[in-house]
C-alpha cells in the first residue's frame, strides 16, 4: 500500500460484473478504493452476494468501495437502456451492503432535443430516486461527460454543462443530490477545470481521476472543427491539469471521498500498457496529494 491518508483516497474503477476476480489482483499496486462500473443495467448480477464475495476478499486491509455507478439513459425505458431505472433502484438499495453511501451515474436525455425538454422527465425520474436515495442514506452523483451532445442535441447525458447543472438542481434541490465530475470533460469543451472546481466544489460528491490534452496549435491553427483532434483524453499525470491544484481544492472544501482513475481512454497507455499507466497515475496523484500519510510527532 502507497500509505494511508487522511481524507481523500486514490483509486480505480472497475467493472461491476468483473470485481470479484479484478480487485484482488489489483489492490496490491497500492489502489485505496474502487469503484464498480455497470453499463447501462446491473444485469442478473447478484448484488447480495458480490458484495459479500468482495468483503472477503478485501478482508482486514484498509480499502474501500467508493461508488457504485450505472451509465446509462435513465429518462428512457426503451431498448438497451430499459433496465437502466431499474439498475439505479438496484444500486440504492445495496449501496449499504458494498460500504458506500454514493450512486452514481449519467443524468439521462431525451434524445435529439435541447437540455430545457429534458428537464421535465429529469425531475420526475430522479425525483423519485432522490426520495429512494434519501431514505437510505444515499447520496446520487451525475457524470459530467457530454458522449458525444451538446446544449442543442444529445443522446445520453443533460450533465456536461455548469448552465445545466443549474437548471438540474433548480428542478431537484436536495443536499443529497451532486456531481461526479473529472476535468477531462470540461477540457474537451474548452472550459478551465480549475475555477469550475471553485465554484462547484461543494456539489462534487465523486471525482474522476482522467485529464486531457489540448493541443493549442491546432485550435489555433485550424480551430476545433478541422480534421485533426484538438484534445483527447489522458490518464492523470500524462495530461495538461494540475492535480496539487485540485486536491488541494478538494482539501480545503473539506471533500472526504475518493479520486478513481478512469482507465480505457489514454491514446498511449492503453492495452498492454493500461496497468502501467495506472499505477504511474496512482503514484503520481498520491505525490500531489502530499505522499504517504505521515502522522504529527505527538
Amino acid at each position: 500500500m502507497i500509505g494511508k491518508d487522511t481524507g481523500i483516497r486514490i483509486g480505480t474503477i472497475v467493472e461491476g460484473q468483473d470485481a470479484v476476480r479484478i480487485i484482488p489482483q489489483i489492490a496490491e499496486h497500492g489502489f485505496e478504493s474502487f469503484q464498480l462500473s455497470f453499463w447501462q443495467t446491473t444485469g442478473a448480477i447478484n448484488l447480495a452476494e458480490t458484495a459479500k464475495q468482495i468483503r472477503e476478499k478485501i478482508g482486514d486491509r484498509d480499502l474501500k468501495i467508493s461508488a457504485l455507478s450505472v451509465y446509462g439513459n435513465p429518462l428512457t425505458d426503451e431498448g438497451e437502456n430499459k433496465d437502466t431505472i431499474a439498475s439505479w433502484e438496484r444500486l440504492i438499495d445495496h449501496a449499504h451492503l458494498f460500504g458506500t453511501d454514493i450512486v452514481s451515474g449519467f443524468a439521462g436525455r431525451i434524445a435529439g432535443q435541447p437540455i430545457d425538454e429534458s428537464l421535465p422527465r429529469f425531475a420526475q425520474v430522479f425525483g423519485e430516486l432522490a426520495l429512494r436515495a434519501e431514505d437510505r442514506g444515499v447520496r446520487i452523483a451525475f457524470e459530467n461527460c457530454d458522449m458525444g451532445g451538446s446544449w442543442e442535441s444529445g443522446d445520453w447525458n443533460i450533465a456536461h454543462n455548469p448552465a445545466a447543472w443549474e437548471k438540474m438542481f433548480n428542478v431537484l434541490p436536495f443536499e443529497h443530490v451532486g456531481l461526479e465530475w473529472e476535468p477531462s470533460h470540461q477540457m474537451v469543451n474548452l472550459i478551465d477545470p480549475i475555477p469550475q472546481l471553485r465554484k462547484w466544489v461543494d456539489k462534487i460528491f465523486h471525482v474522476h481521476g482522467k485529464d486531457a490534452t489540448i493541443a493549442w496549435d491546432i485550435v489555433r491553427e485550424e480551430g476545433i472543427h478541422g480534421p485533426r483532434p484538438f484534445c483527447w483524453h489522458r490518464t492523470p499525470g500524462f495530461g495538461d491539469t494540475n492535480w496539487t491544484d485540485i486536491i488541494t481544492i478538494l482539501r480545503q472544501a473539506g471533500y472526504q471521498g475518493s479520486i478513481d482513475i478512469e482507465g480505457g481512454h489514454d491514446p498511449v497507455y492503453n492495452g498492454v500498457l493500461e496497468m502501467t499507466g495506472q499505477v504511474h497515475a496512482l503514484n503520481y496523484l498520491n505525490k500531489c496529494r502530499g505522499g504517504s500519510y505521515v502522522p504529527n510527532p505527538r
